[in-house]
């Protein structure tokens, strides 16, 4: 069953609404699409895909185009609801990322993969699809994550503390030459004053979140939270036991690691041994 329109004949879906709006205010404007990114200093195909649906951008798209517009946070609004919508989230990951977006500090370990909000596109495609997503909605679940990403820039961005197995980071991408541009984006949010990257050795011995990945939320009223997943499932933990004894295994993880410094190093040594050119 489609959605009810309102009265004003507007969908109420927020991907197609998010559309609608930024298309209408290009044509009031009296712009085609390379008049636009003219002005914007962008790629004209971005403009067209944005406005076929193919794409809702990032953040810092729609923030971009609430300035050339003046209808500041208006577009930023109906992105971010596009972006809760698209991925048509379980019920407890989206408490969760209702938790993420209000949090002061996130502290997160990685056994699996990079945290998505360190993922760069080429990661999260290659991630998600390995899941089984498949066209459009692929393309919808790439969307929500990479735009989650905007939590950590800006002012007021939480506190972010990633400890990512070496595991993490010897098993590559397919593409060689996305690879390297995981590892360099890496590198370059390691130097974001409210981001701190360690790596956990081989060799480090057993420990409590062997299997686990996790992140623990620190929020405003004093709590904290953690959710743990693995490809099978998520879980939520809010009760203050449980959280403790998860803690004390993250502190356990922390000791063993690599200090951020040294953490670097590795990650450029890393990078060193990725082909420049993607495999044929």
């Amino acid at each position: 069953m489609s959605r009810r329109l309102p009265v004003t004949g507007k969908s109420q879906e927020p991907r197609e609404r998010f559309r609608q709006v930024i298309k209408e205010l290009r044509e009031a404007r009296g712009l085609n699409f390379r008049q636009l990114a003219d002005r914007l200093g962008w790629d004209k195909s971005l403009l067209s895909r944005l406005e076929s649906g193919a794409t809702i951008g990032s953040a810092q798209v729609a923030m971009g185009l609430d300035t050339f517009y003046g209808t500041t946070p208006f577009i930023l609004t109906l992105w971010e609801l596009a972006i809760a919508d698209a991925a048509q989230f379980r019920p407890k990951y989206q408490q969760y990322m209702k938790y993420e977006a209000q949090a002061l500090a996130l502290w997160h370990y990685g056994v699996i993969r990079p945290p998505g909000l360190l993922q760069t596109e080429g990661y999260a495609r290659e991630a998600l699809a390995a899941g089984g997503f498949v066209g459009e909605e692929l393309e919808r679940q790439i969307d929500a994550r990479v735009g989650r990403q905007a939590v950590l820039l800006g002012e007021g961005a939480p506190d972010f503390r990633t400890i990512l197995s070496e595991a993490v980071l010897r098993n590559s991408l397919r593409d060689p030459a996305a690879w390297r541009e995981q590892l360099e984006h890496l590198l370059e949010v390691s130097e974001l004053p409210n981001v701190t990257i360690q790596v956990l050795p081989f060799g480090s011995g057993q420990h409590g979140l062997v299997n686990t990945d996790m992140m623990f939320l620190k929020l405003a009223d004093g709590r904290t939270v953690a959710y743990t997943e693995n490809d099978v499932r998520g879980d939520l933990f809010e009760e203050p036991s449980m959280v403790r004894g998860l803690n004390r295994a993250y502190d356990s993880v922390r000791d063993l690691a690599k200090n951020p410094v040294e953490s670097r190093q590795i990650i450029m040594r890393m990078l060193e041994d990725v082909p420049c050119e993607p495999s044929t």
